[in-house]
Parts: structure tokens; C-alpha cells; sequence
């Protein structure tokens, strides 16, 4: 049984002092050491202030984005290597709203994936699709696409550093949640697709965590799934008493 992968992506919210109040109390709450992998997506501000205050606790830092080139003329972006230093050990790529606000396209996705492991970090890759896909029953077409594409060029070994977030475009920020037995289906069929590319063991071996309004009411339903191994929450990881009953699922 894969340890269960807890993430939350705070997006836009909190500000330095704020991530310092809520990730000191989340800390207290979960001494390490802990049965399971607690992970914050952070904005860039509280990243550097935050890795230094979550020394040796169990909560692990993410950046919810970075750039696929190590250094150069690229105002506004930060590199994997900067969210390395500034104590990450994870990065998200491919969020549906990065993809839809920002126009990344699977070749970018990609770029952002090899930036990553190349620094030494970790990297959750977002798939899903939207609510019109769905109903024209391109779920599986499209999911498979943004992992071939996503996951270019990878190696077995690349694969080990791997997370494959299923977040249903339509099930984000929107209170919807794809059945326990729907996120099965896909979560299933990523399992399977990814045996196909690398191999039975690491697909057996690789965190598939479900993403689209989880909160403390569905959480234990979707952990009872075979192929979900964990959650990436939105909005209910922004409150410490809802993020720490899903850490408690």
C-alpha cells in the first residue's frame, strides 16, 4: 500500500505572515514523524520564510509553478533551482489554471517537468479534463494526451519523482466532486497508462492523488479507492481545522 500523499494549494491567498500563523499551527498539529507525505503549494512570497520556519517538521514545501529555464531575461518567473534553495522539495505543473489563465500547453508542461527533476525536485503533474470533454466522452483521450505529452522523454527512474494529480477541470473551485467510483475510473486508467510507458513497478509505485472541491466530507470516500493514493485540496486547505480533518481522513 502506497503512503497516502496529502497535499493543499493555497493558489492566491495568504501572505507571509499569514503562511507563517497557519503553517506553524499545522506543524504543531502533525510532529513528525507521520504515516503520511503533508505537503503546502505556497505562493512565491511565503516560500523562502516558510522553509526555513518548517525545519525538520513533517509539513513539506511546494511551489505551485516555475519556469523551464534555469536562469535569463524572464521578468516575473522564478526556476526550479530558486525554489530548490528557497526550501521546496515539490513543485506543481500543469494545474488546469495555469493551463486555461495562462495558455500552457502540454510541450510547456513538459519543459516545466524536466526543469524540475534536472533541480531536484519533485513535481506533481495536473491532468484533467472539462466539463464539455466529458460529456463527449473524452475523458480518457484527453488525459492520456496531457500524460504522453507531459511526461516526454522521461525515464523510469524521472518516473520515481513523479505525482499524477487527476483534477477534473469541472470539479475545481466549483463544489462538484467526481464520484469516488468516477475519480476510480481515471485514477485506474493513469495506473494502466503508465505501465504501458515505464512499466508495471513504477506504475505500481507511483502517488495518484485526486484533486476538485475535496473537503473533510469526502475525503474518507475517496481514500477508500484503490488507485487514489491521495488528495491535492483547494479551498479547504486554507483553514487549519478543515485541511487538518483531511490530513486525519
Amino acid at each position: 500500500m502506497l503512503r497516502p500523499f496529502i497535499a493543499g494549494n493555497w493558489k492566491m491567498h495568504k501572505t507571509v505572515s499569514e503562511a507563517l500563523e497557519f503553517a506553524g499551527a499545522l506543524a504543531r498539529r502533525f510532529p513528525p514523524p507521520q504515516e503520511r507525505d503533508i505537503v503546502i503549494a505556497v505562493p512565491y512570497t511565503a516560500l523562502h520564510p516558510l522553509g526555513r520556519a518548517l525545519q525538520g517538521s513533517a509539513i513539506q514545501l511546494s511551489a505551485q509553478n516555475v519556469h523551464c529555464e534555469e536562469q535569463g531575461a524572464f521578468t516575473g518567473e522564478v526556476s526550479a533551482r530558486m525554489l530548490r534553495e528557497a526550501g521546496c522539495r515539490y513543485v506543481i505543473v500543469g494545474h488546469s489554471e495555469r493551463r486555461r489563465h495562462f495558455g500552457e500547453q502540454n510541450r510547456e508542461v513538459n519543459l516545466k517537468v524536466r526543469a524540475a527533476l534536472t533541480a531536484g525536485l519533485k513535481f506533481i503533474l495536473c491532468v484533467g479534463e472539462t466539463l464539455d470533454e466529458r460529456g463527449d466522452e473524452k475523458t480518457f483521450s484527453v488525459v492520456r494526451r496531457q500524460l504522453k505529452e507531459g511526461l516526454n522523454n522521461l525515464t523510469p527512474d524521472d518516473i520515481r519523482h513523479a505525482i499524477v494529480a487527476y483534477e477534473p477541470v469541472w470539479a475545481i473551485g466549483t463544489g462538484k466532486t467526481a464520484a469516488p467510483a468516477q475519480a476510480q475510473d481515471v485514477h485506474r486508467f493513469i495506473r494502466q497508462l503508465i505501465a504501458g510507458l515505464f512499466g508495471e513497478d513504477t506504475a505500481a509505485a507511483m502517488p495518484i492523488i485526486y484533486g476538485g472541491s475535496v473537503n473533510p466530507g469526502n475525503i474518507g470516500a475517496l481514500m477508500a479507492e484503490a488507485d487514489i493514493n491521495g488528495v491535492l485540496a483547494g479551498g479547504a486547505s486554507l483553514d487549519v481545522e478543515s485541511f487538518s480533518k483531511i490530513i486525519q481522513f
